[in-house]
């Protein structure tokens, strides 16, 4: 009798089993072309997940969970230089606010006449800075910051009610910056530190970093410029002590200035520029600014009429920032030149107030 051979060798069993497997290939097919749409899905649904990220206190408990997750720490500095402490916000504008768009330069105003001519421009110029925009009633001798007879240069500042310099002074909480070179006269500053203002006076000639007279007045071992000294470059290393206004303020922890005063040698110019388009400008209460029109000043370019166009644009800048002129002084002292000429009756120097009507 023969012997009889396993069903599993046989032809009917390989039979069905290559049956079986083509009908789970079908399966297969048939499943992926019904469901093209599947993969997507789940893709965008992981998408969405990294988008939106779950609640803070969800978070955190998955991440406790988990032992894998990041906590994110913004640091913002401190009023010791170098410090720095957590912070509580994102890095995030605040809800309903637009992010600030950076500028590099400002808008020009159109020209005075159809065609570029310096006699329209300084014309429109020269009105402009001795026509003044608003009425201030309390600049009187006895207030701080007034002038007398034997003051070298009319300093002044607003104390009208209507404006917060004078309550600011009376709750002593006003601060002062001052920037200056070499000798000039600090009858000013030290009249505002008496009043009970924080004052602080920067001035590269002096041999200490940092000077306290009294109990209001600090002396710093700076310059403001109107750009940063690059590192890298060996030549900026002889200007370490040279920084913007804005850098000094983030160093000094200090986010608001009642008043600028500026007298700067005709590096004023590039000096408001870098206040506007940065916007530190608008952390500004009054600005009181010696400005120089004999030559363009540093780093100013073009022709004479150009030159004038630029100098008028900055100033109707501040305007737009709700700047307004209550103050204007032709110093009679110093030559009348205006761009290297004796014309327009113009003096080559002059001290302007500005008050910020929005300031608070």
């Amino acid at each position: 009798m023969p012997k009889e051979r396993p069903l599993w060798r046989g032809p009917a069993f390989r039979l069905c089993l290559l049956s079986a497997a083509l009908f789970l290939c079908l399966q297969l097919g048939m499943r992926r072309s019904w469901c093209p749409e599947e993969k997507p899905r789940a893709a965008a649904a992981a998408a969405a997940g990294r988008a939106a990220p779950p609640a803070r206190g969800t978070e955190q408990q998955a991440g406790a969970a988990a032992g894998t997750g990041r906590r994110r720490v913004t640091y913002v500095r401190s009023g010791r230089r170098g410090s720095a402490v957590p912070g509580c916000c994102p890095l995030q504008p605040p809800a309903g606010r637009r992010r600030k768009t950076v500028r590099w330069h400002i808008e020009l105003q159109p020209w005075a006449s159809p065609t570029p001519s310096l006699n329209y421009e300084a014309l429109r110029f020269l009105k402009y800075i001795s026509t003044s925009q608003i009425s201030c009633e309390q600049m009187n001798p006895n207030s701080p910051g007034g002038y007398s007879e034997t003051t070298k240069k009319p300093w002044l500042v607003c104390l009208d009610e209507r404006f917060s310099l004078v309550h600011r002074i009376r709750s002593k909480q006003c601060r002062l910056y001052s920037l200056g070179l070499g000798s000039d006269d600090n009858q000013f500053e030290t009249s505002m530190a008496n009043s009970g203002c924080e004052v602080h006076r920067f001035d590269p000639s002096i041999k200490s970093a940092h000077i306290q007279e009294g109990r209001h007045l600090w002396y710093h071992r700076l310059s403001i410029d109107w750009r940063d000294p690059n590192p890298a470059i060996a030549a900026h290393k002889l200007h370490s002590n040279t920084k913007k206004l804005g850098t000094i303020m983030n160093e000094f922890g200090h986010q608001k200035i009642d008043v600028l005063k500026a007298d700067m040698e005709s590096a004023e110019w590039k000096i408001l520029e870098n206040l506007i388009l940065e916007d530190v400008v608008e952390q500004i209460g009054q600005l009181v600014f010696e400005v120089h029109v004999h030559w363009p000043g540093f780093e100013v370019s073009g022709n004479d009429s150009t030159v004038v166009r630029y100098w008028y644009s900055l100033l109707r800048e501040l305007e737009l920032k709700d700047f307004r002129l209550f103050h204007t002084y032709k110093d009679l002292s110093k030559p009348q030149m205006f761009l290297k000429k004796e014309a327009f009756n113009a003096s080559s120097c002059y001290t302007l107030s500005w008050v910020n009507t929005r300031w608070k």
